[in-house]
């Protein structure tokens, strides 16, 4: 007995001799792992490998997320939209009445949703779906609503069907259901027969990297050679991104830019790898100068909409997510995960209400005020966009939200060609794998993660088993620190790499990690060098209190706005010389909420210092005032301020100008107190078009900026107006005139003149130089100058045509 625990002694001690701790900066792609399925020749080897749908189980704040989650809007949400009724539905019955990208958006994200809970109702539910979607494929492979056949100028629409294929593929990875193979086989046998032109057109166009992932993931189970055509086709006759932003949709671009690293892994072409970073980092460089991870594209990026009260769709966070996702897998790059966690931190927790049963369409850095009321064109479009509902006036994001949690969740561990693991996403779970020869380990992770700086890792496993264990070091980590079962490692544990442990590993063993958190203050110049601040992977933002206000929906599914309580027009007090001084972190004692993401719950505070802007205030639309150049002048009193993540606060402040200390600092400007009015105003534009400052326009038809037209009054006598908060002498008036002649019925005025107000009487202003209607240029007319309070066009249309106005200056 006594030689042979010595002899276990000398075997441990020879074990860990050998060993192994190193940073590597993606894991080897050198073999073929056999338990999980990879890219099968010839694409390119896959350095990360998912798992089965099931095989992670997450455990904390994440699994309470995906609890809420089921409990409320996507879990319920058949019980909502009037798209997910089964009876007549196009996608279980072709000749069904309903049926477009609704019924995908949603099944893709719910069934995950199920299966990463093993939640029978939702799994029973799904496979009623998936069985009706089998069964209703016709003899030429094509599935789904008849309509759709025809729907774009006679040829098929092919993008519904793309988010219904990642459901199915979800359901096999669950199920190991061969119909699905089949199924998937006939559809792209019936789109590789179709000509080549028929791989554009609407929405298709620009998402057509969907369908190329679903061709490698059949290929890869199949090995069926004649799918590798395919992709090349789409990728040649639809929406160019590798050649840089082939559209500016937010959601078309979300989903669009991961393509060409799709389209790589057949061809091989290192810019095609390249081309999806550099479209990502250019929409960034652009519209994302702000903290979250989002972007101005609400619904579509415009020129000279860059401030931080712009944003993104929900549909596109979760999009992003899935990029982020899929680009890791493709190229291992770590930096897609930091891209992951950010925007799944910062933004998606408060795009919805705590209890996951409504959601907002736009979800911005800074944010005051969430009403019903038309944000146009502060936001690219009209009606409701930022209250909270679970109904249709969100359609798309309605639909779609759902796959944002369930994905993360079964991503947080990745297989490696090297028979190894990968923990890529830190967050309380446990994980199920083969590893080596195909022995079976769990590996649990035991964190609150991203509220602490501490992961602990523990691995069962029945017998002694050598593998490989990568280890994710997140962007921000300049010191992170690894112990292996209590004894410190010696690693130069560099950000945007892996740690690789490769041992030899006994039932129990411990890995304790720790990734310190510093304050990181942040200046965005291209936003007028307003500062945010960052405490890891979390950004900080000023949560402001509110009322709750129900205003529609019904008992169960109520629709609310949100208004402030408090004063939010705050700008921070910054040590110049050592900026992270002036933020104290602290902590909330005790055992982390369920739901940490609202600002009462929030586990970490920062205490910072501010003053009141008295002269930041809410424009006309209840939209927080664009930012002015910091620093800013105020005399107002020094404040203590409370900041929380970011994400846990549904109004917030999280893009702060700075307050001047010196003589150097900004008064604070704005737009100026001009009332503008029209005759009428078509629903999708605005009066306030007229003296927008936020671009200008390239040309008479310049879709990319907001304009103003009297659409649809036709060959009428119309006006605009401008009203002074005082008194103006006003010489000269600059008309840019909107026309869209081939696309609309909008052309240049027949005739118009310039009228100013003399008490309650209109006059024409003396001595005008000319009235111009001349395209893609200013008309300005001259005149003596005139005293007024108000002034107007008064404007002539042509006969059975409208017109409008892209911006009207006036000195």
């Amino acid at each position: 007995m006594h030689r042979l625990l010595i002899t276990m002694i000398l075997l441990t001690a020879a074990a860990n001799a050998a060993d192994s701790v190193r940073v590597v900066a993606i894991p080897p792609t050198d073999s073929a792992s056999p338990h999980y399925v990879g890219n099968r020749a010839p694409l390119q080897p896959s350095p990360l490998l998912k798992l089965p749908n099931g095989a992670i189980e997450p455990r904390g704040w994440l699994r309470h997320q995906l609890e809420l989650e089921a409990a409320g809007m996507c879990g319920h949400l058949d019980e909502v939209s009037p798209f997910l009724k089964y009876e007549g539905n196009g996608w279980v019955d072709p000749n069904g009445k309903t049926g477009w990208e609704e019924l995908g958006y949603w099944l893709k994200g719910y069934g995950d949703l199920g299966y990463v809970l093993r939640d029978q109702r939702i799994i029973k539910n799904t496979q009623k779906w998936i069985d009706g979607i089998l069964a209703a494929q016709q003899a030429d492979g094509w599935f789904g609503p008849n309509p759709l056949r025809l729907a774009l100028k006679g040829k098929p629409d092919m993008w519904p069907h793309m988010p219904v294929l990642n459901a199915l593929q979800s359901n096999y990875e669950f199920t190991n259901d061969p119909r699905i193979l089949t199924f998937m086989s006939r559809y792209f046998k019936w789109q590789n027969a179709l000509p080549p032109e028929y791989f554009s057109g609407s929405w298709q166009h620009t998402r057509f990297g969907d369908n190329i992932e679903s061709i490698f993931w059949l290929y890869n189970r199949t090995g069926e050679a004649w799918l590798l055509e395919l992709p090349p086709k789409m990728h040649a006759h639809s929406a160019k991104w590798s050649e840089g932003i082939a559209d500016w949709h937010n959601v078309n671009f979300t989903q669009g830019f991961r393509e060409p690293a799709e389209l790589w892994q057949l061809a091989k072409e290192p810019k095609l790898l390249a081309a999806s970073e550099n479209d990502y980092e250019k929409m960034m460089e652009l519209y994302g100068q702000f903290p979250g991870g989002g972007f101005c594209g609400d619904e579509n990026c415009r020129r000279g909409y860059t401030d931080p009260r712009g944003g993104i769709e929900t549909c596109g966070i979760v999009e992003f997510m899935h990029s982020f996702e899929m680009l890791a897998k493709i190229s291992g790059n770590p930096l897609w995960l930091d891209r992951c966690e950010g925007i799944a931190f910062n933004l998606l927790p408060a795009s919805m209400t705590p209890d996951l049963k409504a959601l907002h369409y736009i979800n911005s850095a800074n944010v005051t005020q969430l009403d019903k009321n038309n944000k146009h064109p502060g936001i690219a479009n009209s009606g409701t966009m930022i209250s909270y509902s679970p109904y249709e006036v969100y359609r798309c994001c309605q639909h779609n939200h759902g796959m944002g949690w369930p994905y993360y969740a079964e991503h947080l561990v990745l297989a490696t060609p090297d028979k190894g693991l990968c923990v890529v996403l830190y967050s309380a779970s446990l994980t199920t794998a083969k590893v080596a020869d195909g022995t079976s380990v769990k590996l649990e992770q035991t964190t609150d993660y991203p509220f602490s700086e501490y992961v602990d890792l523990k691995l069962s496993t029945e017998k002694p088993v050598q593998f490989p264990l990568y280890l994710r070091v997140p962007q921000w980590s300049k010191s992170a620190e690894i112990k292996i079962n209590g004894q410190p490692q010696t690693v130069d544990a560099q950000p945007l790499h892996y740690i690789a442990i490769d041992r030899t590993w006994n039932d129990g063993d411990k890995i304790a990690l720790k990734f310190p958190m510093q304050i990181v203050v942040k200046t965005w110049a291209k936003n007028k060098n307003a500062v945010s601040v960052d405490y890891g992977p979390l950004s900080f933002a000023l949560a402001i209190p509110y009322n709750s206000v129900r205003y529609g929906g019904k008992p169960d599914w109520p629709e609310s706005e949100l208004y402030p309580t408090a004063p939010w027009n705050y700008g921070l007090v910054i040590d110049a010389a050592n900026p992270a001084a002036s933020f104290k972190v602290s902590r909330r004692d005790g055992k982390l909420e369920d739901q940490p993401f609202t600002a009462e719950t929030a586990p970490i505070q920062l205490h910072a210092t501010g003053r009141k802007i008295k002269a930041w205030t809410m424009d006309n639309l209840n939209m927080v005032g664009k930012l002015q150049p910091s620093p800013v002048k105020s005399d107002e009193p020094d404040e203590p301020l409370t900041l929380v993540p970011m994400g846990a606060a549904r109004l917030r402040i999280a893009c702060f100008p700075t307050i001047a200390t010196g003589a150097d600092g900004h008064d604070w400007g704005g737009v100026p107190a001009i009332r503008a009015m029209a005759s009428h105003c078509f629903g999708g534009d605005s009066v306030d078009a007229l003296h927008s400052d936020a671009a200008e326009p390239r040309s008479s038809h310049d879709e990319s900026i907001e304009r103003f037209t009297w659409w649809d009054h036709k060959g009428s006598t119309e006006w605009v107006q401008y009203d002074f908060p005082a008194a103006k002498e006003i010489s000269s008036v600059e008309v840019y005139w909107f026309d869209d002649t081939g696309h609309g019925a909008c052309r240049v005025p027949e005739s118009w003149k310039v009228l100013y107000k003399d008490g309650d009487a209109w006059k024409e202003v003396d001595s005008p130089s000319g009235y111009g209607v001349k395209l893609d240029q200013y008309n300005a007319v001259h005149f003596k100058p005139q005293s007024t309070i108000a002034l107007r066009l008064e404007v002539k249309l042509k006969p059975n045509v409208s017109g409008g106005i892209l911006r009207w200056k006036f000195k």
